[in-house]
């Protein structure tokens, strides 16, 4: 071996030795580039779970003429073909790819009172994991703020009414759903414990019952306004009577689609506090169900005194959950909620439009 050569050698152990000594700060430093958000600066880059959803579709309806999102916000909104959540490798993907500055988290394994009933224990893990992979990566990715979606069935069965935030884990949920009530429970510890120990900015919404263009109109798994609303239309292709499961007599709220996508976007922008925030229509405009299923007949061109009846073996579930929207009224004193005929006939309209491609499935 020559001079040169010895010293062409040496030469490359010096530099690999060099290499080798800063090989950790470039990797950390590749890594922290990987995991910061993206985009241009002071815009925002908002990511939607669930965002081929109900209320996914309902934002993004709302932000499609929105000038604060034209100007300054780059929308995601996420189906199950973008990767499972349930997978943490995959969730880890999806905030790679997207790098959000932040997350509404809409995304869930969700269903009417008789899945809720029959999977408890799925609704349960799959929905804790999920929760469990956005919010860590939530944290890991920096993102500025997460909004999660819960529902007025964590509140306790046994309470006094109205039901407001303060008031979430004063007892248990009601038995019919109490593997999804807990999951989403977890939801609201875990935005305290991650603001506390890690300055992390998360927040959730609670929202009464939703419904609205394209839900899942399941008649078997589905929620109670788009199962009538199916069932409606099979009355009305066959001759047959609606069927209401169960007396009709529980009392509920409603909120259109539209009217919680609009409020969501709110929250994500101004809301900051952890505590959650109920999206609700008032106490004074809950409704029994039996006069959702006549608003729903009515809607659909269905005769509301001969073409109506009730299934009495079925189950009624929880009778009231009736919730308050003082804090929401407080601080947005100016909103106008649609009125629950006209979110219905929209709905029944949609449906019947678009009865192809409509999500019917469990």
């Amino acid at each position: 071996m020559n001079k040169n050569t010895v010293l062409g050698v040496a030469a490359g152990v010096g530099l690999g030795l060099g290499l080798a000594m800063y090989l950790p700060a470039i990797k950390r430093k590749v890594q922290e580039l990987l995991e910061s958000p993206r985009g241009v600066p002071g815009k925002r880059v908002v990511m939607v779970t669930g965002g081929t959803g109900l209320v996914g579709k309902g934002i993004e309806t709302v932000v499609k003429d929105d000038p604060e999102a034209t100007d300054n916000e780059e929308w995601v909104f996420l189906s199950s073909q973008h990767g499972n959540l349930v997978d943490r490798e995959e969730t880890e993907a999806i905030f790679r790819r997207f790098r959000p500055t932040h997350v509404i988290h809409l995304a869930a394994r969700v269903g009417g009172l008789f899945a809720n009933q029959k999977y408890k224990v799925e609704f349960y893990r799959e929905n804790v994991i999920m929760n469990d992979n956005v919010m860590e990566c939530c944290r890991k990715f920096k993102v500025q703020k997460l909004v999660s979606c819960l529902s007025t069935c964590i509140f306790p069965d046994q309470t006094t009414y109205p039901i407001d935030e303060t008031m979430v884990h004063n007892g248990p949920p009601h038995t019919s759903n109490e593997g999804y009530a807990y999951a989403k429970r977890m939801i609201d510890v875990l935005n305290r414990c991650y603001s506390e120990e890690y300055g992390c900015k998360m927040t959730s919404i609670i929202p009464t019952n939703i419904y609205g263009p394209h839900d899942n109109f399941s008649i078997d798994g589905g929620h109670v306004i788009p199962g009538l609303i199916h069932k409606a239309w099979k009355a009305k292709q066959t001759g047959e009577n609606l069927t209401i499961w169960g007396s009709g007599k529980p009392l509920r709220q409603f909120i259109y689609s539209e009217d919680l996508a609009a409020l969501t976007v709110w929250v994500m922008r101004s809301y900051d506090e952890p505590e959650p925030i109920i999206l609700s229509v008032g106490e004074e405009d809950e409704v029994a169900i039996k006069d959702v299923a006549l608003m729903v007949a009515e809607a659909s061109g269905l005769d509301v005194d001969s073409r109506v009846n009730y299934d009495l073996s079925k189950s009624d579930g929880q009778y009231k959950k009736t919730a308050c929207n003082d804090k929401l009224k407080k601080l947005r004193p100016d909103f106008k909620f649609t009125p629950m005929r006209e979110g219905i006939q929209k709905s029944v309209d949609w449906f019947h439009a678009n009865y192809a491609t409509a999500r019917k499935g469990h």
